[in-house]
C-alpha cells in the first residue's frame, strides 16, 4: 500500500487502506479455562448496559434517599437486589446535544468536543480493556441490538460498533476454529504485521515534511497503528489455545425479535465473564429497539420517548422499561448464580435522561455488585457549583478495577460518596 502524498489524511481511510480496523477484531478467540473452572480468587470485571433513550425520570428515581427508599416503578423490577445496588441522582457530564450527547455516557466527553483531550473521547470499557491486555482472550466484548448507541470508543476517538448477532458471539466464545482455518488466520496476521511495519516506516518518513497540525494528525495515525499491532500480537497468543465448553446449546443464526435477543445476549455475556473469556463487556440498547414486540405496546421506542407526559405513551413506555429491567434483574440473578457478582461491577444507565426533552442532564445511573457497600439511593449535590461530575464515578470504577490513573474525562477527583475499596 502507498501512503497518500497529501499531508492531511483521513485517519480512518488511512487505516482501512491497510486492511485493518481500530476496534479489536471480534472473532479472534476465547478463553483457555473450562466452564466452571475459574479460580475462586477471581479477577475483577466490568459489565456496562447502556440505553440510548434513557429512562423516564418520574418512574426511575426514588423519591426518598438512603437505603430505606420506596422502590420507584422502574427499580421495582430489581427490588430483590436492592441491597446490592446504588442508584445515583444528579450525576451527568455537563454536556448538551440530545442524541448527539449520548455518546458521552462512558467517556465523559462528547465525540464532537474531544479534540483538546489527550485521550480523545475514550470510553471507560476501553481503558479497562487496556489494563486487561492479553490476560483474557478478549480484552473487551462490545455487544448490542442493531446498530447500538455509540457507547464504546478507542483512545483515538474511533467508535467500536457492537456485535449484534448472538450466534456470532457464541461462535467467537465457544466454537473451535478448524486447524486449517487457524493456519489461514496466522498467515493473515503475519501479512497484516508486515503491512503495519511498512506503514510505520512510510509514516515516519513523511513526518519531517509536515507542519505542526499535520504532525499531530500523523501522531494519531501512529498511535492507532500501534494499537492494531498490539492487538494482532494478542490474537497470535490465543489462536491455538482451546476455548471453554459452555453450559448451553449452540446458538443458531436466525431471525429473532429484539426482546428475544436481549436475554440471550445477557446469558452469553455472563458465560463470557464466568469463563474468563473477557473481563470487560458492554451491551447497547439502541434508539430503534422494537418495543412493539411487547404486549400492550403500539408505539415504537423513539416515539414513546417523545411522550410529552401523555398518559397513554407513558403507560406504554413503562411497559418497555419494565421489560428492560426485568432482563437486568435476570442478569443480576445469573451473575450471582455464577458466583461472580461480587467481582463484577455492573453499570446500568444512559447518556440521556429524558428522551422527551432530549436532556443530557441528571442521568439515570445505577451501579450493582462489585463487592461494594451499596447505599440505596445516593443523592448528589444539585447546586451547580457543587455538582459532582459523573466522570468522578467512572474514575473510581476504573481504580476499583485496578487501573492506576488520577483522571478520566472531565473528572475533578475520585467519587467520595461510595467506598470502592
Amino acid at each position: 500500500m502507498k501512503l497518500p502524498v497529501r499531508s492531511s489524511i483521513d485517519r480512518r481511510n488511512f487505516l482501512r487502506g491497510a486492511g485493518l480496523a481500530l476496534a479489536v477484531p471480534f472473532l479472534e478467540s476465547a478463553s483457555t479455562k473450562a466452564y466452571g473452572a475459574l479460580d475462586p480468587s477471581r479477577n475483577k470485571r466490568i459489565l456496562a448496559v447502556g440505553n440510548h433513550l434513557g429512562f423516564y425520570p418520574g418512574a426511575f428515581f426514588p423519591k426518598e434517599e438512603g437505603s430505606d427508599y420506596l422502590s420507584s416503578p422502574t427499580l421495582h423490577n430489581i427490588e430483590k437486589h436492592r441491597d446490592d445496588f446504588t442508584v445515583f441522582s444528579h450525576l451527568d457530564h455537563d454536556v448538551n446535544g440530545g442524541h448527539g450527547g449520548v455518546n458521552a455516557f462512558l467517556t465523559g466527553v462528547r465525540k464532537q468536543e474531544s479534540k483538546g483531550f489527550p485521550e480523545k473521547n475514550v470510553s471507560l470499557d476501553q481503558i479497562a480493556a487496556e489494563h486487561v491486555g492479553s490476560g483474557a482472550r478478549f480484552p473487551s466484548i462490545t455487544t448490542g441490538i442493531g446498530e447500538g448507541t455509540d457507547m464504546c470508543w478507542t483512545r483515538t476517538g474511533v467508535r467500536i460498533p457492537p456485535v449484534n448477532s448472538p450466534s456470532r458471539l457464541f461462535n467467537a466464545l465457544f466454537t473451535e476454529m478448524p486447524k486449517s482455518q487457524r493456519e489461514v488466520e496466522k498467515r493473515k496476521m503475519t501479512h497484516q504485521g508486515s503491512v503495519l511495519d511498512a506503514l510505520l516506516d512510510s509514516a515516519k518518513s513523511l513526518q519531517g515534511r509536515l507542519d505542526g497540525s499535520d504532525r499531530d494528525k500523523m501522531d494519531q495515525y501512529l498511535t492507532s497503528v500501534r494499537e492494531v499491532e498490539k492487538r494482532l500480537q494478542m490474537s497470535q497468543e490465543w489462536l491455538d489455545r482451546p476455548k471453554p465448553n459452555p453450559a448451553m446449546k449452540p446458538v443458531s443464526e436466525e431471525d429473532r425479535m429484539d426482546i428475544e435477543e436481549m436475554p440471550l445476549f445477557f446469558d452469553l455475556l455472563t458465560l463470557a465473564l464466568q469463563t474468563d473469556s473477557t473481563r470487560v463487556a458492554t451491551f447497547e440498547i439502541p434508539l430503534g429497539f422494537t418495543t412493539t414486540d411487547l404486549d400492550g405496546v403500539s408505539y415504537g421506542y423513539h416515539g414513546l420517548s417523545h411522550h410529552s407526559k401523555g398518559e397513554e405513551k407513558l403507560a406504554e413506555l413503562q411497559v418497555a422499561e419494565n421489560y428492560i429491567f426485568t432482563q437486568v434483574n435476570r442478569l443480576l440473578d445469573n451473575l450471582k448464580e455464577a458466583k461472580i457478582f461480587d467481582d463484577t461491577l455492573v453499570i446500568v444507565g444512559s447518556g440521556m435522561s429524558d428522551g422527551s426533552r432530549h436532556s443530557n442532564k441528571d442521568l439515570p445511573v445505577l451501579l450493582a455488585g462489585g463487592g461494594l457497600q451499596h447505599k440505596g439511593h445516593l443523592v448528589c449535590p444539585e447546586e451547580h457549583h457543587k455538582r459532582v461530575p459523573l466522570s468522578n464515578l467512572w474514575l473510581s470504577a476504573l481504580q476499583w478495577f485496578g487501573v492506576e490513573r488520577d483522571t478520566f474525562g472531565k473528572s475533578t477527583g475520585t467519587f467520595s460518596g461510595l467506598n470502592f475499596s
